[in-house]
């Protein structure tokens, strides 16, 4: 056996078929194509296209939306950290930041942080300073003996005003008693006592 005599098996590779090329080949002239119409002419693409009837990418009602705002992240499991750590990639008695996973190859992109899920068994004692995890995953490390420090927060949801007014200002409001006018008074005290009005 020598190098020029290894080859694949026979049917292995198959020669693409080359069109227009004579009438001989079967695959001439027109070249597969037909004769006429707007398939055969070249820079048509029809995807989609239905024959007229509504598409099925327009009968389908829409659903959801993309949220401008949201934040992703890269997301990484309890196995996937333990596994790091036991081929020594992460260093467990040092705190794991995000730069350092970045560092180490563990994580590929930080796009807007990292985020650790509770999948998988963490047995090393570890310090995480991430952009947030799930509690289930919190819990977990904990248990191992390590902490978890969220850099990114969750931001609390905004009060909507109605919601303000009912539990807040309009509470006190209705609790406070009301401001009595300015002779009023004054004016009780003198129908009291009977004497005339000026």
């Amino acid at each position: 056996m020598r190098l020029n005599q290894l080859h694949d098996k026979p049917g292995a590779r198959k020669a693409r078929t080359r069109v227009g090329r004579g009438i001989g080949s079967g695959h001439g002239k027109t070249a597969g194509r037909g004769m006429k119409g707007q398939k055969s002419r070249s820079g048509v693409a029809l995807k989609g296209f239905e024959g007229g009837q509504m598409p099925i990418h327009r009968r389908l009602p829409k659903r959801g939306f993309n949220n401008i705002h949201g934040a992703r992240f890269s997301e990484i499991g309890l196995a996937r950290l333990q596994d790091a750590i036991d081929k020594k990639m992460l260093d467990a008695s040092k705190p794991i930041t995000e730069a350092v996973l970045k560092e180490s190859g563990v994580i590929t992109h930080l796009r807007d942080g990292v985020r650790v899920l509770g999948n998988g068994e963490i047995k090393a004692k570890v310090t995480l300073e991430v952009a947030g995890a799930t509690a289930s995953a919190v819990a977990a490390i904990e248990a191992a003996g390590g902490t978890v420090t969220a850099t990114r927060p969750k931001r609390e949801r905004a009060v909507p005003p109605a919601a303000k007014t009912a539990t807040g200002d309009g509470a006190a409001a209705a609790d406070a008693p009301a401001a009595e006018a300015p002779g009023a008074g004054e004016d009780a005290a003198a129908s009291e006592s009977g004497e005339p009005e000026d």
